[in-house]
């Protein structure tokens, strides 16, 4: 009996949201898996088989304890992962920056960062990003679309395949886009990192970050994961975020502590947040007094990020963090001054996109800082 067509054997909600003419089967689960094989007559026991050499990189014929046949028949009917390598760009301390293309031709930014006995990758959650923070080379190009969690996935894929025999040990959600606006994708994408028959990263050393949108941070806290969450704070008042982060004006900084507080108490992991210093606008001590009463109580660490200025005629002051940090230090916050890496890269998340597609001036951000978020 001839096996119906792919789609009959995908599980409800697996749709690709990207163009595409074969499933894509990096973004399947390996219970998603048995049941696309099934389709095609295979046993169960295959699909671990599989989902092991799709995190692994392999192409079909590749996978030399399936079948021939079966390699024949997943060759003509999926995909093993839809990204392909467009360029890539390599910082002497080793941190590099892979754009890969999409088969709708748009281009997906991941980056590598080694440190010490660390290898983490900062992977991109859309295409463009919707919510325009004044900092963000990605705000200014704009929403095009959300990322499949396979395409996710796959950024972290191609970067262990680049990278071995080191092991990729940490994976951030700090790319381009808002993972909390992809939500279903970015948790499947977890998932599929931190099982055990793929690559296996712990969830504790992934990290998903979001501009602050307290439903999404809510929800993320009863998924049962363990990751940690960055929220990009920037200020302690509304006045000075609205200006930083536009999404402050529908989600005020109280209603995003007080997610945070939610998270912090269900999960017991600390938070992180990010704090941009732009020098005169978020450092007073004013700002310092009042991120203090905000945090009290609730176990976080700040992570300073020196800035430029806003004004591009105004020179640098790299000593700026490093008094805000003393500011905060005085009353009790757990602060890092978090060290620039992939400037040479064009580090900063949609910055490589950028100039790959034209757009010259979209990363020349107002105030950049001098990693993504």
């Amino acid at each position: 009996m001839r096996p119906a067509g792919v789609g009959a054997y995908l599980p409800a909600g697996i749709a690709m949201k990207a163009p595409a003419t074969k499933a894509d089967l990096l973004g399947l689960l390996p219970d998603e898996l048995v049941l696309f094989l099934r389709g095609l007559g295979q046993p169960r026991y295959r699909a671990g088989q599989l989902f092991s050499w799709l995190h692994r990189g392999a192409a079909f014929d590749e996978m030399t304890d399936l079948p021939k046949l079966l390699r024949s028949r997943l060759a003509e009917l999926a995909s093993a992962g839809t990204l392909r390598a467009e360029a890539q760009e390599t910082a002497p301390d080793g941190a590099a920056k892979l754009a890969l293309r999409a088969t709708d031709e748009h281009l997906v930014e991941t980056v590598l960062l080694p440190h010490g006995r660390r290898t983490t990758v900062c992977v991109s959650s859309q295409i463009g990003c919707a919510y325009q923070c004044r900092f963000c080379a990605t705000g200014r190009q704009g929403l095009v679309r959300s990322l499949t969690a396979g395409e996710i996935v796959e950024q972290v894929v191609r970067v262990q395949q680049a990278c071995h025999p080191t092991r990729v040990t940490n994976v951030v959600f700090m790319g381009m886009g808002e993972p909390l606006a992809n939500y279903h994708a970015v948790v499947k994408a977890v998932r599929l990192l931190n099982h055990s028959g793929g690559l296996h990263i712990g969830a504790r050393h992934i990290a998903v970050s979001t501009c602050g949108l307290p439903d999404g941070i809510r929800r993320l806290a009863s998924e049962g994961l363990q990751v940690a969450l960055a929220i990009s704070l920037h200020a302690a008042t509304d006045d000075v975020r609205s200006q930083l982060v536009p999404a402050n004006r529908k989600h005020p900084i109280a209603e995003v502590v007080s997610a945070a507080r939610a998270y912090a108490e269900r999960t017991g992991r600390k938070i992180a947040f990010q704090y941009v210093v732009v020098p005169g606008l978020n450092d007073t001590p004013d700002q310092a007094r009042r991120l203090a009463a905000l945090t009290h109580g609730l176990p976080c660490i700040v992570n300073l990020i020196p800035c430029n200025p806003l004004s591009n005629s105004e020179p640098t002051d790299p000593r700026s963090a490093g008094r805000f940090a003393h500011l905060l230090r005085a009353r009790g916050i757990a602060v890092a001054i978090r060290r620039s890496r992939g400037a040479e890269v064009l580090g900063a998340c949609g910055q490589l996109r950028s100039r790959l597609i034209g757009q010259k001036d979209a990363g020349r951000a107002e105030a950049r800082p001098a990693k993504a978020r």
